[in-house]
């Protein structure tokens, strides 16, 4: 139970980096720059943000599988394949959430630091820090959101046990063979797991 836990946690950790990586400085390039055509990228970003998991997982597989165009990396049925999943699942909260959390700094601000003689890297990073407790918000609900999920990491870890097995697969699992004590324990931890990512985002949200 506790190698599947640490495998949960391994793959959602991973995957809500590599989203916060890229989405974090396009939420705050669509917070801060205004470009025609941007309520419409936010409105399909907020649209994304309630992707269906096996969706994802459909995609994701028909490029990494044996016909597809990634085919030859070998990623399928793989912790990356799950990984890559997961992190295009999380990445359009990571940027929505940047974005709307940015938004209340106004259009002036880049244009002061610039007059500062503020780099664009300077920009980025002052931005971030001023919005630093809806940059972790976006962080943590990315994580929320692929701890829980089941489709992409069923379709594209293969359920492996001791390989790509996470608590929402080991549930199904366990749950079809009528193994419910285990299925339950996983339920338990899988919960614990939510309300504590829950209490941190209410206390980021509280302290700022």
């Amino acid at each position: 139970m506790w190698f599947i836990t640490f495998t949960s946690l391994r793959f959602s950790l991973s995957s809500a980096l590599i989203a916060c990586v890229p989405g974090i400085p396009l939420g705050v390039l669509i917070a801060l720059k205004r470009f025609r055509g941007r309520r419409g990228l936010l409105a399909v970003l907020n649209a994304l943000m309630a992707l269906p998991t096996v969706v994802v997982g459909l995609i994701v597989y028909s490029l990494i599988s044996r016909s597809g165009p990634l085919g030859s990396f070998g990623l399928l049925f793989t912790p990356w394949a799950v990984i890559i999943g997961q992190a295009i699942l999380a990445l359009p909260i990571v940027v929505s959430m940047t974005a709307s959390g940015l938004s209340g700094l106004g259009p002036l601000f880049p244009e002061v630091l610039t007059t500062l003689g503020a780099s664009r890297r300077g920009i980025l990073w002052m931005s971030v820090r001023e919005a630093r407790g809806a940059v972790l918000s976006a962080s943590l609900a990315s994580f929320g959101r692929v701890v829980g999920e089941v489709g992409a990491a069923m379709m594209l870890g293969g359920n492996i046990r001791w390989y790509t097995r996470t608590i929402t697969t080991a549930i199904a699992l366990e749950t079809s063979k009528g193994e419910f004590e285990l299925g339950l324990a996983l339920g338990i931890v899988l919960m614990v797991m939510a309300l504590g990512v829950n209490a941190l985002l209410h206390a980021v949200v509280k302290h700022e």
